[in-house]
């Protein structure tokens, strides 16, 4: 669980431009700038602003998706941005995204069974990717099923569902399909992008529950990005603020909460309503 001093992913100094035309000139446009951070292992470090405040992209630098213009990151010791090609191949099962829409981050011509069950093809088998000892992994190829029926379980969905297809699901049924992919590697650090944030309040409420009990069984790191203050100060060990392409503020979840230091965390806690969460 949450080991302070044990940083899983080192965020440093890092910036995004992107190019951008301005009458007959380009001009460099920041999208993030000059970031830092850590991710402790077995921690939830929360990370909230508004809607284009360059979460999404600071994210996607985390997950080597997208490279800094300057600055490192380093995930598990290894710079993502100049990582081998196997060092890559390891720090990707390492780490798996869950998108924010359920509905398009599932192939709609997919079944469940080849959607739960794709990153073993990939990737090799989960036994091969690391922890073993969560439910789930593939010890015998001939019996892929069988563990992917697993780990919808772990999921609270049953194992019915691997013969039907996404649209036969509700939208966090979806979400709940989507963790169980993530999971299918046994990663370290989940990146979590607004994942309830298309889903109804009391749905969304039981995503949060299940990403809680899943960590708590299973010691991951959980990277939470959303616009919502409550809901990050709810999940969350650490928060850090977010605004235009800059972290204003970080810090332990309750004491920032309590007491925000800037003005745009104050805006942040006084525009969203608590939430109606039973803690588990």
């Amino acid at each position: 669980m949450y080991h302070l001093g044990m940083a899983l992913v080192e965020v440093d100094a890092i910036s995004k431009n992107y190019p951008r035309r301005i009458g007959l000139r380009t001009e460099q446009r920041a999208v993030v700038e000059d970031a830092s951070l850590t991710i402790e292992s077995g921690e939830t470090l929360g990370l909230v602003g508004e809607s284009g405040s360059g979460k999404t992209t600071l994210a996607r630098m985390i997950l080597g998706l997208v490279e800094p213009s300057r600055g490192a990151v380093r995930v598990d010791g290894i710079e993502v941005a100049r990582a081998s090609r196997v060092e890559l191949r390891r720090l990707r099962r390492q780490m798996q995204p869950v998108f924010q829409d359920p509905y398009a981050a599932l192939n709609p011509r997919m079944k469940v069974l080849q959607i739960v069950t794709e990153p073993w093809v990939i990737h090799g088998s989960a036994s091969s990717a690391g922890n073993s000892s969560m439910p789930g992994v593939i010890e015998n190829r001939a019996a892929p099923r069988v563990h992917a029926g697993e780990l919808l379980k772990e999921v609270g969905l049953d194992d019915s569902a691997l013969d039907r297809f996404p649209h036969e699901f509700s939208g966090g049924q979806r979400q709940r399909i989507n963790i169980a992919r993530a999971l299918a590697l046994r990663p370290k650090l989940l990146i979590l992008d607004e994942p309830v944030s298309a889903l109804d309040v009391s749905v969304g409420a039981q995503i949060v529950n299940l990403l809680r009990r899943l960590q708590r069984e299973h010691g991951l790191t959980y990277l939470f990005i959303s616009h919502s203050m409550p809901l990050v100060r709810y999940l969350s060990t650490r928060i850090a603020v977010m605004e235009r392409g800059r972290l204003v503020e970080t810090g332990e979840a309750e004491a920032l909460c309590a007491s925000p230091r800037e003005a745009y965390t104050q805006q942040l806690l006084a525009a969203t309503p608590e939430l109606p969460m039973v803690v588990v």
